[in-house]
């Protein structure tokens, strides 16, 4: 068994999109999919997939995260976001508030992600929305996925399995 580090990913917390913590900590012994999203992306569509992704394995959580990062493709207000995902896509998986997966204002979560320092596998950027990170069950970082690899793809799901 892992022992939860200094720079464990257990460590960090998120606000939800309903003003709840996310202590990450409650998720050991899952695989986490983290996956930074926004509406008005010519990904959006992947929300779907992510939804039927979440309802196929019980030891996976997928958590996405609002980001208007890149040409403002997410402007809404977080209950809007929460709307949108419901109506459109029937999203019963945890959102969080809107963070920032880039620069001075870097989440915490992104700065682990994104660093082989924290993360123990590889340095990365988010190049764009949809951009996935997949943890394991011990709270590895397994690899990321650029945003155009679907959520159902074999590159995804033979972790799972």
């Amino acid at each position: 068994m892992t022992t939860i580090a200094q720079h464990s990913i257990y460590n960090i917390s998120l606000q939800s999109i309903d003003d709840k913590t996310i202590d990450l900590a409650q998720y050991q012994g899952k695989y986490i999919l983290f996956v930074n999203v926004a509406s008005y992306c010519g990904y959006t569509n992947q929300y779907s997939d992510l939804q039927k992704l979440y309802e196929r394995y019980d030891n996976l959580e997928v958590i996405g995260l609002p980001c208007n990062q890149f040409l403002f493709q997410e402007p809404f207000s977080k209950d809007s976001i929460k709307q949108f995902c419901e109506s459109n896509y029937s999203i019963t998986f945890l959102m969080t508030e809107k963070i920032n997966v880039k620069g001075k204002n870097q989440h915490p979560l992104y700065k682990w992600l994104t660093n082989k320092k924290l993360n123990n596998l590889k340095d990365s950027s988010v190049k764009w929305n949809f951009q996935k990170y997949l943890i394991g069950i011990n709270g590895n970082l397994i690899d990321v996925f650029p945003s155009k690899t679907p959520p159902l793809s074999k590159d995804i799901i033979q972790h799972l399995n």
